[in-house]
């Protein structure tokens, strides 16, 4: 019995060993609600830990519907990141039994400078929960999104950004406003807008003639694509989240993605402008040939009526 009892010790001292030895090997998960931190993780330490998202980039993270594998992600989380507007975080955390640390990043992230804001945070979050230091890495994408920053001014001016006259879903203000566009009027996620506000949306961006009505694609498009018909604007939809098109693996990309959509849209302006001035001066055309063909085909029955007087006139002599 008592060699039994030291197999088992020395077989327990192996295992512990082993299993000591293998954990130094072991990537810790940083386990992250939207793909918008993910994508800052991976960024900065891709190599160096396993990441996984929780919510799905295409719908609103507010009402994302908690499934049973979320669970066992949270349950073999190192770390836990989220913004805060998770209403289901703290549930699924506790499901999950997990005692991995939460660390809130909040604020918004629609440009460049708050952008830069939630890398040093994840950064820090990185540094003071699993010991990794990413500030050579920091840096570098803090430098990158400075340079994004400068193209988006490039592009905004060149492509006329600069006071059009716009509406826009709230969660797109932020970003919009930075390009430079004039928001004439905002509106909240469908559900939240009453009929008084939906009439006033309406009068205010026909009042301000606005060319865009910018959706947010996470919050639905119904609404915009309504208001865009009512007030004779073009409506284009923009994400808040990466991961939602092949490309799109970071913000700052999003943040390029979405720039370009709005020159595009704002071409389609230029171009339905272009084209129903084309239709009014082919109006006008048209109505001036009507308008000659008439005064000709009266000038002919006059010619007419005068040469078959001459003619009455000329018999009588």
């Amino acid at each position: 019995m008592r060699s039994v009892f030291i197999s088992l010790i020395l077989v327990m001292l192996v295992a512990s060993t082993v299993l000591v030895m293998a954990s130094p090997n072991e990537k810790p998960t940083v386990v992250c609600t939207t793909t918008v931190l993910a994508s800052i993780v991976e960024d900065l330490a891709g190599d160096l830990v396993n990441v996984e998202v929780i919510a799905s980039p295409t719908i609103c993270p507010a009402h994302y519907d908690v499934r049973p594998s979320d669970v066992e992600k949270v349950r073999q989380a190192s770390l836990i990141l989220y913004h805060g507007f998770e209403p289901w975080i703290e549930d699924l955390v506790k499901a999950s039994g997990s005692g991995a640390p939460m660390v809130k990043v909040s604020g918004p992230w629609s440009t460049p400078k708050f952008l830069k804001d939630k890398y040093v945070a994840v950064a820090n979050a990185l540094r003071d929960y699993l010991g990794i230091d990413v500030s050579d890495r920091l840096d570098k994408c803090l430098k990158g999104i400075d340079e994004v920053d400068e193209w988006l001014k490039g592009y905004a001016e060149e492509h006329g950004f600069t006071n059009t006259p716009v509406v826009s879903m709230l969660w797109q203000k932020g970003f919009i406003t930075y390009l430079g566009f004039k928001v004439v009027a905002t509106f909240k996620p469908p559900e939240m807008v009453s009929a008084k506000e939906y009439s006033e949306i309406v009068e205010n961006a026909s009042k301000a003639n606005a060319l865009l009505v910018i959706d947010n694609l996470q919050s639905g498009t119904e609404l915009g694509k309504k208001i865009a018909d009512e007030v004779g604007a073009i409506e284009v939809a923009l994400t808040n989240f990466p991961k939602t098109a092949p490309g799109l693996n970071n913000v700052t990309k999003v943040m390029k993605y979405n720039a370009k959509l709005l020159a595009d849209a704002l071409s389609q302006v230029k171009y339905v402008k272009e084209l129903t001035t084309e239709v009014g001066n082919l109006r006008s055309e048209v109505g001036l040939w009507r308008t000659l063909s008439i005064a000709s085909l009266v000038i002919n029955v006059l010619l007419a009526i005068s040469v078959g007087l001459l003619a009455i006139k000329l018999r009588r002599r």
